[in-house]
């Protein structure tokens, strides 16, 4: 499977670039702020690859910032949790005071085309079996998507030794908990996890080390 990355300039959020192979048709994930259509196509030409999906995480902005111009470029749907698809187009109703203050002014809209998602949404794109999985704790739309029994895309929920803070609005410390311990827990070892911000993991090693994977098992 072709997997490529990179940290979008602002926050350092994790954008996903995932293809079975060179020159077939892939997914893109989480493309964040500012606009990093650009680095995207770069990616695309590099590898020859087509775009089909747009798959986000959740609905703050420094992982939804460039899915309209990246969706709308390549005339493709985007996909989202039902609960975090309003904040696509206002994304200031669900961050911090002070991100918000900071964008102010700024106008936002969806993409043309929009797909909501729930627990168990099974993805019919590509030659790869892709399952949305409802993780709610970060945010209350909050998905972590199945690729093939191989791959794990935690966005916020799951980092290399720690997790996705919970004090932000729509955010919940008991959910979270929950998400680990029922949704984050039972997943594969083998589970290779392409994380929202910092390195990429495994679900063997976060079980092991991750001190709030330790404590939702207890």
């Amino acid at each position: 499977m072709l997997v490529r990355s990179f940290p979008a300039p602002m926050f350092a959020t994790n954008c996903w670039v995932i293809a079975p192979e060179a020159g077939a048709e892939c997914i893109i994930v989480d493309p964040g702020m500012p606009d990093i259509s650009h680095e995207v196509q770069m990616i695309v030409d590099e590898f020859r690859l087509k775009p089909v999906a747009v798959l986000l995480t959740h609905g703050h902005l420094d992982h939804t910032f460039s899915v309209a111009p990246v969706a709308d470029g390549y005339d493709i749907c985007a996909y989202i949790h039902s609960e975090d698809r309003r904040f696509i187009a206002n994304p200031l109703g669900i961050v911090g005071e002070e991100l918000a203050n900071q964008f102010s002014g700024m106008t936002f809209r969806e993409p043309l085309k929009v797909q909501e998602l729930k627990n168990g949404s099974h993805i019919d794109i590509l030659d790869m079996n892709i399952t949305a999985i409802h993780a709610p704790g970060h945010t209350r739309g909050s998905l972590m998507f199945t690729i093939n029994d191989e791959l794990l895309i935690s966005g916020d929920v799951l980092f290399s030794g720690s997790i996705g803070r919970t004090d932000l609005p729509t955010g919940s410390a008991k959910e979270m908990m929950q998400t680990l311990k029922t949704k984050v827990l039972p997943l594969s070892d083998d589970l290779r996890v392409l994380t929202g911000h910092g390195p990429e993991t495994t679900i063997k090693f976060e079980r092991k080390n991750n001190p709030y994977l330790k404590e939702s098992s207890l």
